[in-house]
């Protein structure tokens, strides 16, 4: 009895840290940064911080969804460079309206994740290659597309939307605040994000319940291409073009963002909100470290020791939950 007790205590502790990992170590680099950075709690760097969070946090909502079916999409930055590049060229060159040269883009985004999608369930690739390969079909399209140069003359009101504001509220935020939302109801309230968890949790189980797997994982690698799309239209809006390297490491960064939130690498486990909260964590390190003037090279290392963590949790809480 006493040994049922302890490893049942033993799970209990795990999964809190589970849980609130990602806020404690938010509260942790918050605090150390806000002491050894030069204003680092400063007004405008929060709102900078909270900028340069939502491009990452949009993608990251994508990869959540993915990760929650224990799987993993390492071609949102290349599709997101793709989009960008198709869209900005729509309008740049084709003269296309802004409204269906967006919609061309993002309709290009949801189509990769859904070839990605058709590739693991009915090729048989495990996610990793099937992504992993998309990641050099997407990069080579924008290289061949752009020709290796940024495609410019893009219209006032596009690149409005990655600098312009509602209110006080720069629109990144505002769309990234809205589709968390959306997210989230859907993870929560929906049969759909029913399943997401399930089959995240046992992917036979859940087809022997007579859940749609294929179907369900062919939309969560779509939507995962759509909000990689939606992050690519915005990187070029603000950046006023189309850049043929744009989103080089995004996926790393989704990645790292949503271990941190408490989303686990072996599906069925996490929450948009918490993926959030990392990558809320991910911004917070690069702006305090940049305000540390800490040289680039050690950054990497220092968000590489950060992520490692972050995945030793993960597996040790999994180990915990199946000893």
């Amino acid at each position: 009895m006493e040994t049922t007790a302890n490893r049942t205590r033993s799970i209990d502790w795990a999964n809190m840290l589970k849980r609130s990992s990602g806020v404690i170590i938010l509260i942790f680099v918050t605090i150390f940064f806000s002491v050894a950075a030069d204003n680092f709690l400063a007004i405008s760097n929060m709102s900078n911080i909270l900028l340069q969070t939502s491009i990452v946090g949009i993608v990251t909502i994508g990869m959540t969804i993915v990760m929650l079916t224990a799987g993993i999409d390492l071609s949102v930055g290349s599709v997101a460079a793709l989009a960008g590049a198709i869209t900005a060229g729509m309008m740049s060159r084709e003269g296309w309206p802004m409204i269906p040269a967006m919609l061309c883009g993002l309709g290009l985004g949801s189509l990769l994740g859904a070839v990605n999608g058709v590739l693991i369930v009915f090729g048989g690739l495990p996610p990793f290659v099937a992504t992993l390969a998309m990641l050099g079909v997407a990069r080579g399209l924008t290289l061949v597309y752009t020709e290796g140069k940024p495609i410019a003359g893009l219209p006032e009101t596009f690149t409005n939307l990655g600098s312009g504001s509602i209110g006080p509220v720069p629109i990144p935020i505002v769309l990234w605040l809205l589709i968390l939302i959306v997210a989230y109801f859907v993870l929560n309230y929906t049969r759909f994000g029913l399943h997401i968890y399930a089959i995240g949790g046992n992917e036979e189980t859940s087809r022997l319940a007579g859940v749609s797997v294929n179907r369900i994982k062919i939309s969560a690698y779509a939507i995962s291409g759509l909000l990689a799309a939606t992050t690519g239209l915005l990187l070029t809006s603000r950046l006023w073009s189309a850049q043929p390297q744009m989103g080089v490491g995004l996926e790393l960064e989704a990645i790292a963002a949503a271990v941190l939130g408490g989303v686990s690498l072996f599906g069925g486990v996490g929450s948009v909100i918490g993926a959030c909260i990392g990558a809320l964590i991910v911004g917070v390190i690069g702006n305090g470290l940049n305000l540390m003037r800490i040289p680039s090279y050690y950054q990497q290392v220092i968000k590489g020791v950060v992520f490692i963590l972050a995945v030793l949790v993960d597996i040790f809480s999994k180990g915990e939950k199946n000893p």
